[in-house]
């Protein structure tokens, strides 16, 4: 049976045609969730696309965390459901503390909009099993609030448990602390990156193809995820 793979759509989405073509690439069936509908429709797994939710009034995703659809969602990330959030996606796995830590103003006070190099530090979660940890991808970045901050012991904590997804190399972008481009839940079924693996899923389009193995691994997490 095909994945079913949920894509949300917030008031100021940018990518969520990109992330549903994305999941489509990789060989599921992407649905399309509205956010004032909390009914999840039966999806194995859901994608927080990047933009601008709310117009990103009060903070960059802070209303869009109470949206309905969230309720359900933070719901089922806690139940094991694999979620992943993308730019915009992980401010709100953020401010609905799904995932620790905080995405600020970029330190430069620029919007940054580049091709960016990752080093993928571990393979051990829904979103990241297809890669080798060290390995490094190409994967554009475009954000003006990507700085990722943390206090220490939140930072140590996830040095020392694994939960460090994806660092910057060869240039920090917008000044995140540790280099830090992308990090996981404990239990590794919910993801926050930064870049923008949806737009590096086709060689029209794309700077490479590295993008994909964000959307093929959690189809390989379900096909051995527990019936």
């Amino acid at each position: 049976m095909t994945a079913r793979v949920g894509v949300v759509t917030f008031p100021g989405s940018l990518d969520d045609g990109d992330a549903a073509r994305a999941v489509r690439i990789a060989g599921a069936e992407p649905v399309r969730l509205w956010h004032a509908d909390p009914a999840l429709h039966g999806v194995d797994a859901v994608v927080l696309p990047g933009g601008f939710s709310y117009g990103d009034y009060l903070r960059c995703g802070a209303i869009a965390r109470f949206a309905p659809v969230m309720e359900t969602i933070v719901d089922a990330a806690r139940g094991g459901l694999p979620v992943l959030g993308i730019c915009n996606g992980f401010q709100i796995l953020c401010e609905a503390h799904l995932l620790p830590g905080a995405l600020t103003r970029n330190q430069h006070l620029h919007f940054r909009n580049r091709d960016q190099f990752l080093r993928i530090e571990t393979a051990a979660t829904a979103w990241t099993n297809g890669f080798q940890p060290g390995q490094e991808v190409l994967i554009p970045v475009k954000n003006g609030e990507g700085c990722y901050v943390a206090d220490t012991a939140t930072l140590d904590r996830l040095e020392a448990e694994g939960r460090v997804v994806a660092r910057y190399i060869g240039g920090n972008p917008n000044g995140s602390q540790r280099d830090i481009a992308a990090v996981t839940n404990e239990a590794g079924n919910v993801v926050g990156i930064m870049p923008h693996p949806e737009h590096a899923v086709e060689e029209l389009t794309g700077p490479s193809l590295d993008g994909l193995g964000f959307f093929t691994s959690v189809l390989k997490h379900l096909v051995g995820a527990p019936a």
